[in-house]
């Protein structure tokens, strides 16, 4: 009898080996086909797209509110305002040195650039416009201003009358503070009313560095370093 028609051939060694591989594990990590990460663009979907301003209110007046428990005084609670900007201005300055273009996405080590790059940058990033005015103090080498005539944060804050002093760019003042830390350049920075008829909810940020920088800033100075 002959028997050949039953009998199946015989595997290649290769593909015996083959079929007796277990498959990898796999990460679930999935990597774009452009290779870039969430840290490459804004989180809205277009560059255009804004946030809702009412929205932005809700949510800052219950961060002032959160800020207000159990404060001693108006100074108490610009502190509180001030320590919970901080952290995001130590997290923006490497994420929008991260977005920016190579040729210019170098960190600031002098203070001026780095005020121009907190005043354009840092302020087009949060408030969708460049701040209004940047100024040395002319008594102090180591006092500058950044003026805003009308803070995002103040429009939608109602502030009763023995509040009056209150200012809540405060918390701007802390992410303002946090990128300068960030950068090396340690200052303390505060919120104070600065109001004329023609603006009359006009906030001037003081920024006081410290006597190490303005020493250090003298050093690269007379060395000629611009950046």
């Amino acid at each position: 009898m002959n028997t050949s028609q039953g009998t199946k051939p015989p595997l290649s060694s290769s593909a015996s080996a083959s079929s007796l591989k277990p498959p990898l594990p796999s990460s679930g990590l999935r990597t774009p086909s452009n290779r870039k990460t969430i840290y490459d663009r804004n989180l809205n979907r277009t560059r255009t797209a804004e946030l809702s301003r009412a929205s932005f209110a809700y949510l800052f007046s219950e961060m002032v509110t959160y800020a207000q428990k159990r404060v001693t005084g108006i100074q108490d609670l610009e502190r509180r305002l001030n320590e919970q900007g901080y952290p995001l201005g130590v997290r923006l300055l490497p994420l929008l040195l991260y977005r920016a273009p190579p040729r210019t996405a170098t960190r600031p080590t002098r203070i001026l650039p780095l005020l121009q790059f907190i005043t354009t940058t840092l302020w087009k990033h949060l408030f969708g416009r460049p701040a209004d005015a940047l100024e040395r103090s002319s008594a102090n080498e180591d006092e500058y201003m950044i003026s805003d005539n009308e803070p995002l944060v103040n429009m939608y804050v109602s502030v009763p009358k023995e509040m009056n002093q209150l200012n809540c760019a405060a918390y701007v003042a802390g992410m303002i503070e946090g990128v300068c830390d960030a950068g090396g350049m340690t200052a303390a920075v505060s919120a104070h009313n600065g109001g004329t008829e023609m603006w009359p909810g006009k906030t001037i940020f003081l920024i006081r560095f410290e006597e190490g920088v303005v020493e250090r800033e003298g050093i690269l100075e007379g060395r000629g370093v611009t950046g």
